[in-house]
């Protein structure tokens, strides 16, 4: 897949390498890129190209949203349309609001976004050494579940499809659980779910 990762933080950095590592080809999308990427290329984590965010996403069968919550409402105004069509990914957290996704704002860029909340409930570092049988929980339109799934597993985790774009809250109830189970362990941020059949 050719994978926009909006965001070139620890979380999408991470993510990342190893979609690049499995054999994606990742483009990361930065407001701190050149504008149209004119020029001497520019690096991103792991030497993926870094681009503007609209050269990015222009090229994206699938975008990965992997910036600070309430920065995505911007991103999304300014590029919605060009987001139309694709598979987004929301990893994103609005940390104090009362949904902590951005699923509202990413359908307002056309009736062909494909929706999908995953990779919000963890840190990083369970992105870039997951322990065995770590399970990602996701929920997704279905026509992007498959590529949602192919995303987790590329990464090194288990998908668990909790239901479609309306199981979004179920999704985001997790975070709270994970960061809980974090302070009753001292701090350490490997600390993961894991589903039993």
């Amino acid at each position: 897949m050719k994978i926009a990762v909006i965001g070139t933080g620890n979380i999408g950095g991470t993510l990342g390498a190893k979609w690049q590592a499995a054999g994606h080809e990742v483009t990361y999308g930065s407001r701190q890129a050149g504008g149209d990427g004119a020029g001497a290329p520019q690096e991103g984590p792991g030497g993926a190209p870094l681009r503007s965010i609209g050269a990015a996403v222009a090229d994206a069968d699938v975008v990965v949203l992997a910036i600070p919550g309430q920065a995505v409402t911007s991103v999304v105004a300014e590029h919605g349309t060009a987001l139309d069509g694709k598979v987004v990914v929301d990893a994103a957290n609005r940390m104090g609001a009362s949904h902590t996704d951005s699923q509202e704002a990413i359908r307002t860029c056309g009736p062909r976004v494909q929706y999908v909340r995953a990779f919000n409930i963890y840190g990083w570092e369970n992105f870039a050494d997951p322990r065995p049988g770590t399970t990602l929980f996701f929920a997704a339109d279905p026509a992007a579940r498959e590529a949602a799934e192919e995303l987790i597993t590329a990464v090194g985790l288990e998908p668990a499809y909790v239901g479609d774009a309306d199981a979004t809250g179920t999704v985001n109830g997790l975070m709270p659980v994970w960061f809980a189970l974090v302070q009753q362990h001292g701090g350490e941020r490997r600390v993961a779910l894991r589903l039993v059949d």
